[in-house]
């Protein structure tokens, strides 16, 4: 077996699943806000430390999806992050895009840059102890969205992103994330998604893309946000799994999805129901079905921590509480003890 496939297969290999911690300097200032923190490095560098040093994460978690400062700084003991946490058998990742921005000639929609130097970036990053990367194209439902023009043109460069990756030996996990932010039902987010991930399969195998050697990190199809009727948890299941048995091929060895808008216990309802789910559609599924979640495993741990280095263990057993939840929800075992025992803590 390759190296690409052995890393992907061990990124969902037993019940595990990939904590994102790859949140760019915007986006962990937003945090960082909700407890009152300001967003210095050395902030930032302690709130990484304290979840990559959680008692038993490696129980439940796989892999670490990294951001470029993090993957450069080092534990509180001088271990960089990378060989900390490869010391406990998790996997180091690294987010290489350089975010999404609007789309020449289609307003309201996005795409997502970073492929210039890309190749040389990728070398540092495996250099560094990176084995796996991470590309997020955004897509956008509204009145007459997605275009099939975006949907190509995220879909080329997630291509040619992952054709890089595996240029390296890295493992790119692919993400094209359909937006649950409007008003629409669930329907419509399937054939947004399904539109989407058809485009995507198309681009990966014209540019010559090994899918044994990628994990693809999706939005489940679920309603929006504004959506007078909200699909239960059963209904999520069903919709996701039928869109994915019509677009994802078998040789992609894991599915990983992203939490999205999604409060912490629906995304582990919903992805128990997958993983849980009968009928015509609840036979084996080619593809292990786990998690890459950021907020959905941080945010009860964040705000227990709240930047005090007396409660770095009140914010660990609360990270080790939902990656342990979440573990479950993909082996069928997600129940209300669980979350029970989770909010109690």
């Amino acid at each position: 077996m390759s190296e690409l496939h052995q890393t992907a297969r061990e990124l969902v290999a037993d019940g595990k699943g990939i904590l994102a911690a790859d949140e760019s300097s915007g986006t962990i200032e937003k945090r960082f806000n909700t407890i009152a923190l300001e967003s210095t490095e050395e902030n930032r560098r302690a709130y990484r430390d304290m979840l990559f040093t959680t008692p038993g994460l490696e129980d439940f978690v796989s892999g670490v999806i990294l951001y470029d400062e993090t993957l450069r700084q080092s534990s509180a003991d001088g271990t960089s992050f990378p060989q900390l946490l490869a010391g406990r058998g998790i996997t180091p990742g690294i987010k290489v895009d350089t975010g999404a921005k609007e789309l020449a000639g289609s307003p309201g929609e996005k795409v997502t840059e970073g492929l210039d130097g890309l190749r040389e970036r990728l070398q540092e990053y495996k250099s560094l102890g990176a084995r796996f990367a991470k590309w997020r194209a955004v897509i956008t439902i509204g009145d007459g969205l997605p275009t099939d023009y975006c949907i190509e043109v995220n879909a080329h460069a997630l291509g040619r992103y992952a054709a890089l990756c595996q240029e390296q030996e890295i493992v790119p996990i692919v993400e094209p994330e359909v937006l649950m932010d409007a008003d629409n039902d669930i329907e419509t987010c399937y054939h947004a998604t399904r539109r989407t991930l058809h485009s995507v399969f198309d681009e990966l195998h014209h540019q010559r893309v090994d899918l044994e050697g990628i994990l693809l990190k999706p939005n489940m199809v679920i309603s929006g946000k504004g959506s007078p009727t909200q699909a239960t948890a059963q209904e999520v299941a069903e919709w996701t799994v039928r869109c994915f048995r019509e677009t994802v091929p078998a040789a992609v060895p894991g599915i990983v999805f992203l939490s999205g808008g999604q409060s912490d216990q629906q995304a582990s309802e919903n992805l128990n129901a997958i993983n849980t789910l009968t009928g015509p559609l609840g036979v084996e599924q080619p593809w292990a079905l786990s998690f890459s979640y950021g907020r959905a495993l941080q945010a009860p741990a964040l705000k227990a921590w709240g930047g005090e280095q007396a409660n770095v263990e009140a914010g660990q057993s609360f990270l080790a509480l939902r990656a342990r939840c979440n573990s479950a929800a993909v082996a069928g075992r997600y129940n209300a003890e669980l979350e029970e025992l989770a909010r109690s803590t």
